[in-house]
């Protein structure tokens, strides 16, 4: 048995999955069917009522007109015995004795047939039914036309109301992303939050709770930076005292082992310290007019690590010079912790890029970025503190630059910083000194 054809899934347009859209489409809809409803209704009603009228008054004439036949008096031109255009049912009933009204046409319009027997035929009258048809007609027409003004007034003040919720939810959602991307001064503020008769707005609930959310977060963000930093400040002092003592032990290899545990804990700490500087954004840029190459090429030599280093396009960069190298000296270094040599180190133009031939960044990263104290390679395993990648992508943001991370296709971890061009205008002229090109 053959597998049947795969079904094909009905794909709507974006625009339909909107609040906005599934009100005016709600309102439509609603409003179209009540105008249904309601029109027949009154078409209905006023056409039986119109019916009723013109039976009566046909059923009047035919007592007229029969009376008339009676006495052998002239019948009136709206009188007939077995006119030829009399509906056949009409003629059946006066046969069987009966009398009988029925809404036809004479002549090509409309008309109320009234019928009695007299003498084994259909004594007929017909009164004109135009008038009464045409006022129905207009009744129709002025059912679709208010109908249809209701519905437009209806949807535009509809839109009118549930575009200012949306816009609301819009604002809501877009303080809730700048949050999300690490902007905790950010608040929606309702203005509806502060008044209490709008205390049961569903909107301005959510937006107070986002606010309360926010402000409750940036101060346990707040109390983490204040406790790092004591706590890497605290942590020198001793260290300081440590580092003296460990001086004064006799050579070997158990003192060496100690001096190397604390030169650990002092960049450590130092690290620590440089984060919390960074969370608190009390870092500001030095900049000065630099050519990119060279300032790469002694950013790798402060690493005191092998990498390669290629002047694909050079350039000349306002940037940092030390905030810079501490950059690229963490991605360098990163690259040979965690990934395996060769380590090239690409300038092209304003783009930098450090890579590595190992397994790459781990998921996590390359979806949230780097974590601190949560550093492990592509296999799982725990490599680090994580405080490297995390102390470049913020010296990156006081740069104004941006630094991506990703993986190549043939492997190893693959880190980009792009610079930001320089400001045109008058420039400071470039440092003479050692620390110049």
């Amino acid at each position: 048995m053959s597998a049947g054809r795969p079904r094909r899934r009905l794909h709507l347009p974006a625009w339909t999955a909107t609040l906005y859209w599934k009100f005016a489409v709600f309102v439509i809809v609603m409003c179209c069917v009540l105008a249904t409803v309601v029109g027949v209704l009154v078409h209905v009603l006023v056409g039986r009522q119109t019916e009723r009228q013109a039976r009566s008054v046909a059923l009047s004439e035919l007592d007229s007109v029969a009376d008339a036949y009676v006495a052998g008096e002239p019948l009136g031109r709206n009188a007939a015995v077995d006119p030829a255009d009399l509906p056949a049912p009409l003629r059946t009933v006066a046969l069987r004795g009966e009398r009988g009204t029925q809404l036809a046409e004479h002549k090509g319009r409309p008309v109320m047939w009234a019928v009695t027997p007299a003498d084994g035929k259909a004594l007929a009258v017909h009164i004109d039914y135009t008038q009464r048809d045409a006022v129905i007609r207009g009744l129709d027409r002025a059912i679709i036309g208010s109908s249809s003004f209701a519905i437009v007034l209806t949807l535009a003040v509809g839109l009118f109301g549930v575009s200012r919720i949306t816009r609301r939810l819009h604002h809501t959602a877009q303080v809730a992303r700048r949050i999300s991307t690490g902007d905790l001064d950010a608040r929606v503020d309702d203005p509806h939050v502060r008044c209490p008769p709008y205390a049961q707005d569903e909107t301005a609930a959510v937006a107070a709770a986002l606010d309360a959310m926010a402000a409750a977060l940036q101060t346990k963000l707040h109390r983490e930076q204040r406790f790092t930093a004591d706590v890497a400040h605290e942590l020198r002092t001793p260290l300081t005292g440590l580092h003296v003592a460990a001086e004064l032990l006799p050579p070997g290899r158990p003192a060496e082992m100690v001096q190397d545990r604390i030169r650990t804990m002092s960049r450590l700490t130092e690290d620590l310290l440089e984060i919390s500087r960074l969370d608190a954004e009390v870092e500001q840029a030095e900049t000065e007019v630099r050519q990119l190459g060279p300032l790469a090429e002694r950013a790798v030599l402060a690493t005191g690590l092998q990498a390669e280093v290629r002047i694909e396009r050079d350039t000349r960069v306002e940037t940092d010079q030390r905030r810079l190298q501490r950059v690229l000296g963490n991605l360098v270094s990163n690259a040979h912790r965690h990934g395996r040599p060769p380590v090239l180190l690409t300038v092209d133009g304003l783009v930098i890029t450090v890579r590595d031939h190992g397994d790459g960044y781990p998921g996590h990263l390359l979806d949230h970025g780097p974590q601190r104290f949560r550093s492990r390679s592509a296999s799982g395993r725990k490599t680090g503190h994580g405080l490297g990648l995390t102390i470049a992508v913020g010296q990156a943001r006081v740069l104004g630059a941006t630094l991506r991370f990703s993986n190549a296709p043939d492997g190893g971890a693959v880190a980009e910083l792009v610079l930001s061009p320089p400001v045109p205008g008058p420039r400071r002229a470039p440092s003479s000194g050692p620390g110049g090109p």
